[in-house]
């Protein structure tokens, strides 16, 4: 497999940059291609702007984000360091965004590494739209027949996460990532790699986490995905994009959306 890992940690000593050498290694005795997007020694753009898209504009016409990322990724017109990062999604079977959970989300830089390289066109903004059909996405889309995985690092205690843990359940506080950013383009998006309690983690615990990491690695091509709801295979109302009212009765919020 070609495997693009997307890593967003400020310090290379530190226990998500020695996971990450541990992953690229082991991904690469497998036998598996590696490419990684290191994006603090990238010193990756984190905000979206005009630079970006490098299209013709009327005098006085304003910025628009969404219409003027279509035209510049139509047009071959991206800013260099997107249109690199398009590539290797491109090349990607299997993608893994590994990053320190940072007040119950990503890190900016990567939030900002998803906001300009997921271009109209490319990742939102395809596909037909009709009485049955409301675009590619949600299952579908050009990451379709991509898998997708988290490594996600926290320093609170697994408990902080349970389902009814003071921090809210971990699926939920993943969920705009995992169905939002990850399940809406396509990708089949693995359960995520959790490490919990990383202040306290010493040589022996070191070693449990490399050990399961490892196997999730070594079964990037065979985990069964989580198994959220395609949009366009009649489960959802179309327009109105709501679930049928005989789909999962008297559920609602996200669990609602995995079958």
């Amino acid at each position: 497999m070609n495997v693009l890992i997307v890593y967003a940690h400020p310090e290379p000593r530190s226990l998500n940059g020695s996971l990450l050498n541990f992953a690229v290694k082991r991904l690469e005795d497998a036998g598996h291609s590696v490419q990684v997007s290191d994006l603090y020694a990238m010193q990756w753009k984190a905000a979206l702007d005009a630079d970006d898209s490098v299209v013709d504009r009327l005098a006085g016409q304003r910025f628009d984000p969404s219409l003027d990322s279509r035209r510049a990724f139509e047009q071959g017109t991206q800013s260099q360091d997107i249109a690199r990062e398009q590539e290797k999604l491109r090349w990607a079977d299997a993608v893994i965004l590994q990053f320190p959970l940072w007040w119950f989300s990503m890190p900016a830089i990567l939030k900002g590494w998803v906001e300009r390289v997921y271009a109209c066109g490319l990742a939102y903004g395809v596909g037909e739209h009709s009485d049955t059909h409301w675009g590619d996405r949600y299952g579908e889309g050009a990451m379709a027949g991509k898998r997708a995985m988290l490594v996600v690092t926290t320093g609170g205690w697994e408990s902080h996460y349970s389902p009814r843990g003071i921090n809210g359940p971990i699926n939920d506080i993943l969920f705009p990532i995992q169905h939002g950013i990850l399940y809406y383009p396509g990708f089949d998006v693995l359960p995520p790699m959790v490490i919990y309690h990383t202040s306290r983690i010493d040589s022996e615990r070191y070693t449990e986490v490399c050990d399961l990491l490892g196997q999730r690695l070594d079964n990037l091509a065979n985990t069964a995905p989580i198994p959220f709801r395609r949009q366009n295979t009649g489960e959802y109302v179309i327009p109105e994009l709501t679930l049928r009212p005989d789909i999962a009765p008297g559920r609602s919020g996200f669990e609602a959306h995995r079958k």
